[in-house]
């Protein structure tokens, strides 16, 4: 039978064999070890107990994921739809408990069973249907996000309270999620060494055949095994929506592949066969501690996801050396290595904290910069309009000589969660925000205004929580123009069509309100289609080709953002500026230089680059103690073809 534990037979004496076999038998605790020693050693906020703490709840998600596709790996398996399915867990047992009144007792069983389900329907399309778990998974993936966003209509649903306590600590100082992780850790590592099942999954992965012909069901343990899966997803996605105090329809999108790299980091082998509980939670917490220090030493975002590519590869093929050096199976539930694994992670906590010990001498009685210290949070840096923020922020923070932190959430509420709760643990001067949602934000600016550190939102406002000051623009206001501006142009008649924003967030949900407020006035402007386009530019031209093809008439185009406006720009052709007016939401460079050359009519801009510039002089203000407004309003502007040239944004 195939199994989950390796031991060397290797004949290397001495201590210098010996080492080299517990370094390659043990390659994801060494690179744990080595990266906590170096992160000591290079940031002096890493190793507080507050920020280890951090480490723990930011792993937490990932962990519970990554433990249920390890019975699908051990099983030769893979699961794509997790990030997806812990999404619609958690929408459903908000949306059944908030919107429908229904006992959050029974919700919490809806959700779970929710889980349950789709891990299910992976398994029967996969053992009945015969379907690739590649596809069949990748299948659920989408189903589970689209039905996510139909429950929730788009819009994130706050959570019930007795259930956001998950998110909460014990005694004021232990994270729940932590409490949830060692538990779904514990049933895991039970499920996988004490249960038939978890023999089933190792025979299986090791030789499917071989294990049919042993008497084995395959097919039904393989319902089990994606069951399970959807299970620890459920809980998962629960454990997440409570951190962020609702339920993000958009939530935890590309986890699956955080999960899967966790596991493989951990030990296992995508070949089947392979993996243990404790690997995956070591593997799990290499991610959290790289994600926790880069951002502590302020590496771009980029470059983080560069780094954590090449440490998933470097475990595979620590992975392969293993092998290669002599390592053999060991069968699955025998107790020969245990004490010894006991023995190896007792001393690796032992070498840990000493050499950790003595590098945290490196930053005793070190003089602190005497440069104030921000930290900036942006939810993506993959527009150029929240790049222009950057930018301005950037060059008033020089100019006020502050050492500002830039970090970027990528679009996703939990990612900016870890952010800000990393800022905090820093005892960083001040904070500045860009939500990403302004829900989900709550609970994180409730820790810094705990921590008495002074808090800017940025464009977006912060629901359930104080912040000293909001610099924005008004984004339903700014709907409102771009609608006025096109009924203008069209003389208040004519067929249009409407690129909306990401669904589920704040921007796509504000300005497509004002859009709908300002079309009120113009009865005879008529709106043949809405559909997302993500705040994309390749997306902008797919949506509009397609729209094109039901309504080759159209002659406007109102478009959330300049990305999207472009995007529809190039798939209109000739006709831009032309027979069809395209209004965009923005003012990026792109969008200003499209409009000097006529081909986008306007955009309504929000002058980016003065948001990043006057939040970092409130943040300084506040951080000197100084009074500062409540609302800063940096007033939009529809820029055309006629005063383009005076605009700077």
């Amino acid at each position: 039978m195939a199994t989950d534990t390796l031991k060397s037979t290797t004949g290397a004496g001495g201590a210098t064999g010996g080492l080299r076999r517990l370094l390659l038998d043990n390659g994801a605790l060494t690179a744990l070890i080595v990266l906590v020693i170096a992160l000591s050693a290079l940031s002096g906020d890493f190793l507080t107990t507050d920020n280890l703490l951090n480490v723990g709840v930011q792993a937490a998600v990932t962990a519970v994921l990554a433990f249920g596709v390890t019975f699908v790996i051990v099983s030769a398996g893979i699961d794509l739809s997790v990030g997806s399915v812990a999404a619609l867990s958690a929408t459903v047992l908000a949306w059944s408990a908030t919107s429908h009144g229904v006992p959050v007792v029974i919700a919490v069983v809806l959700a779970v069973a929710t889980g349950i389900v789709a891990g299910l329907v992976n398994g029967f399309l996969i053992a009945y249907g015969k379907l690739p778990p590649f596809i069949a998974t990748l299948a659920m993936l989408s189903v589970a996000r689209g039905l996510s966003l139909v429950v929730s209509e788009g819009s994130p649903i706050p959570f019930p309270d007795s259930v956001s306590h998950l998110g909460d600590t014990l005694g004021g100082w232990l994270p729940v999620p932590v409490l949830v992780m060692i538990v779904m850790g514990l049933i895991a590592a039970f499920v996988l060494g004490r249960t038939y099942i978890g023999r089933s999954m190792y025979a299986i992965g090791g030789n499917e055949e071989a294990a049919r012909l042993s008497g084995l069901r395959v097919k039904k343990q393989k319902l089990a095994i994606y069951a399970f899966s959807g299970l620890f997803a459920a809980v998962a996605g629960i454990v997440l929506a409570a951190r962020l105090s609702s339920a993000q329809p958009q939530a935890a999108d590309g986890y699956e592949l955080d999960a899967i790299a966790a596991v493989v980091i951990g030990g296992a082998s995508l070949a089947g066969g392979t993996g243990k509980a404790s690997g995956t939670l070591i593997g799990a917490l290499i991610l959290a501690v790289l994600r926790n220090g880069l951002n502590l030493l302020n590496v771009s975002a980029f470059w983080q996801q560069v780094v954590i590519g090449v440490v998933i590869a470097l475990a595979v093929l620590l992975d392969t050396l293993r092998r290669k050096a002599g390592a053999t199976p060991v069968a699955a539930g025998t107790g020969g290595n245990k004490g010894r694994q006991a023995g190896t992670y007792a001393l690796a906590a032992v070498v840990t904290v000493a050499i950790v010990g003595a590098t945290s001498f490196l930053h005793n009685g070190s003089s602190s910069t005497a440069n104030p210290k921000m930290g900036l949070s942006l939810s993506t840096l993959n527009n150029p309009f929240f790049v222009q923020i950057r930018a301005g922020a950037q060059a008033e923070a020089k100019k006020l000589g502050v050492d500002l932190t830039v970090t970027d959430a990528q679009n996703d509420a939990s990612q900016q969660a870890n952010q800000l709760q990393n800022f905090t643990s820093s005892n960083l001067g001040a904070i500045i925000v860009n939500p990403v949602d302004s829900d989900a934000a709550s609970n994180s600016v409730k820790a810094a205004d705990k921590a008495k550190i002074p808090v800017i939102a940025v464009d977006r406002g912060v629901n359930k929580a104080t912040v000293d000051t909001l610099v924005a623009s008004d984004n339903v206001a700014g709907g409102e123009l771009s609608a006025r501006t096109i009924g203008e142009k069209l003389g208040g008649k004519g067929k249009i069509v409407i690129l909306q924003g990401q669904a589920g967030t704040s921007a796509a949900r504000e300005r497509a309100e004002g859009f709908a407020k300002g079309l009120k006035a113009y009865p005879g402007i008529k709106v043949v289609a809405q559909q997302p386009a993500d705040f994309d530019r390749t997306k902008g031209l797919d949506v509009m080709s397609n729209l094109l093809q039901a309504h080759p008439d159209v002659q406007g185009v109102i478009a959330a953002n300049d990305e999207m406006a472009l995007g529809a720009i190039k798939a209109l052709g000739s006709k831009a500026g032309k027979s069809v007016q395209v209004i965009g939401f923005d003012g990026t460079p792109d969008g200003l230089t499209a409009v000097k050359k006529g081909t986008l009519y306007a955009s309504v801009a929000q002058q980016p680059t003065q948001l990043g510039r006057i939040a970092v002089d409130n943040a300084l203000k506040a951080l000197q103690g100084k009074k500062v407004q409540e609302t800063v309003k940096v007033p939009v502007k529809v820029v055309t073809k006629e005063n383009v040239a005076g605009f700077s944004g």
